[in-house]
Parts: structure tokens; C-alpha cells; sequence
């Protein structure tokens, strides 16, 4: 949504700004192409080289979760149970 939003701002009032890069690498975009875009503090950006220059564009992030031994094991049990439950149903081809 806020990407769309972003882009219906640009085709209304496109913006330039001129930028600096810090020492580190760092680029500050001013607060008005930041809130225009719907950017908050934290948010991920995705920059790719493209033929006009560098695009930047909202990055989706998606949390993961990185099993244990034991949840690995209640999830080997869960499905044993629900094979278990499934051996003891009849088969839809014979109702």
C-alpha cells in the first residue's frame, strides 16, 4: 500500500532532491519523499542497478522461526497421529 501510495505521489508531484553520501555509505532521504512513500524508521529497502541509476523500493519481510530438535519431534508426533486418525476413516471413493 504504501509503494502504491508512493506512486500515485509521484505521478501528482514528482520530487528530486539532491543527496550526499556519508563516509559509512549512508543516504538520507528527506522527510517529505519519506513520508510520501509511507516509509517509517526501520523499514527495509530493496536497491537494484537499473539503466537510469539505483531504484529503491519496499522490501517484504517475512519472520522465520528456526525449530528445535524437540519441536521437530512434536511435529514428526502430530503428523503420526493425524495418519494414525486417517487409517481409521473410510475412503470418500467407496461411500
Amino acid at each position: 500500500m504504501a509503494f502504491a501510495v508512493f506512486l500515485l505521489f509521484c505521478i501528482i508531484s514528482p520530487m528530486k532532491a539532491t543527496l550526499s553520501i556519508s563516509g559509512r555509505g549512508l543516504i538520507a532521504l528527506p522527510a517529505k519523499m519519506r513520508e510520501a512513500a509511507g516509509m517509517r524508521p526501520l523499514d527495509n529497502l530493496i536497491a537494484e542497478t537499473t539503466a537510469e541509476g539505483i531504484l529503491l523500493r519496499p522490501a517484504v519481510t517475512v519472520p522465520i522461526e528456526i525449530y528445535s530438535d524437540e519441536r521437530i519431534a512434536e511435529f514428526d508426533q502430530a503428523e503420526a497421529d493425524l495418519d494414525a486418525w486417517f487409517k481409521t476413516q473410510t475412503p470418500l471413493s467407496t461411500l
